[in-house]
């Protein structure tokens, strides 16, 4: 047995033995879920889950390493080794400026609200989703006008809210979920995300039911923030500055179904609820060009990131693909033909 095998076999194991621990644990969140935090009114909830993240950031280290690296990044400070085989955001020291950690102890507050939320809206989801969410006007008349959409958007604020404002402004919605934890989590979140009405498909095989969905006239809620492979459709471009693979399927689904994208987030408000704001619309035509279309859409989300970092999950370790030579000279040679494109169209 290699060396290399004997190390991804423990890795499993150690998967593994993490998942038989953490099960207790996340049916005690269920248990919460339905017993507790779908009863609890709205400002409760949000104490509640403050409370929580509170928690989750004290005994987080691994997540708190990994917050302080992506935000290093988004900066523009990063000197570690990302995008290569030695990167390990979870090995090194946590050592934030006061700046920097009340940056990511609202990230984490951010992400338990949004958990939270989620869990709520299991009742009464279109009353509650109208209570604490709002359109803004400029989201209302696009809306109103282009039936499908492709809606686009990232880990930002209350990623659940998107979808569901969308539906409640007459669209018929399909987003995708990955699973999260064990089966009776995703379940749970499952469960909650169809609660409003819109359809959710599992991010494996979900392209068929996608392409079948918005050529029916149902409109898309994407995001388009994590690792998608170029083998299950993912294309390299440039995020906050470093390589990385994401889903092409915004611009694909837009070109195929003549359908706009919208690029899109929910903008937390001081009050405690959120606001729906437009970052860009981009025509079918343009989304013919997949992947400078998709190389925009996540150019549109980064100047939202680098503007508001404590609202963007932090503590995911999105940088964790090696790049390998054939992929960043395939980068490149397509942002060099971008450009030449580009500056051949100018005046």
């Amino acid at each position: 047995m290699t060396k290399g095998e004997r190390l991804w076999r423990r890795r499993v194991r150690n998967k593994a033995l993490k998942h038989a621990l953490l099960t207790p644990v996340e049916w005690l969140g269920i248990g919460l879920a339905l017993s507790l935090i779908v009863w609890m009114p709205w400002r409760l909830l949000l104490a509640f889950c403050d409370s929580l993240s509170a928690g989750m950031y004290f005994f987080d280290r691994r997540g708190k390493r990994r917050a302080l690296e992506n935000l290093h990044i988004i900066r523009g400070r990063c000197v570690g080794l990302e995008g290569t085989t030695k990167f390990n955001p979870d090995a090194g020291p946590y050592r934030p400026t006061a700046a920097e950690a009340r940056v990511i102890r609202r990230s984490y507050r951010n992400m338990a609200r949004t958990v939270g939320y989620a869990f709520w809206t299991l009742v009464r989801a279109r009353v509650r989703c109208a209570h604490v969410g709002e359109m803004s006007a400029e989201g209302k008349a696009f809306l109103a006008t282009n039936r499908p959409a492709v809606t686009v958007s990232d880990h930002m604020g209350c990623w659940e809210i998107l979808s569901q404002l969308a539906f409640l402004e007459g669209h018929e919605m399909m987003s995708v979920a990955k699973g999260i934890g064990t089966r009776g989590m995703t379940k749970l979140l499952m469960t909650a995300r169809r609660s409003i009405g819109q359809e959710i498909v599992s991010a494996e095989g979900a392209f068929k039911p996608l392409m079948a969905g918005i050529k029916a006239g149902k409109s898309l809620g994407l995001l388009v923030d994590q690792k998608v492979a170029p083998e299950k459709g993912g294309v390299w471009i440039r995020f906050l500055g470093k390589p990385f693979p994401v889903s092409a399927a915004p611009a694909f689904f837009a070109a195929k179904a003549k359908a706009p994208i919208v690029v899109a987030w929910s903008r937390p408000l001081k009050d405690g609820r959120y606001r729906c704001e437009i970052v860009d619309v981009i025509s079918s035509e343009v989304a013919r060009d997949v992947w400078a279309t998709t190389q925009r859409c996540a150019a549109d989300l980064e100047k939202v990131i680098r503007r508001h970092p404590s609202c963007w999950v932090l503590n995911y370790n999105y940088f964790r693909e090696p790049v390998t030579p054939e992929a960043l000279q395939t980068l490149e040679a397509r942002e060099a033909k971008s450009s030449k494109g580009n500056a051949s169209t100018s005046p």
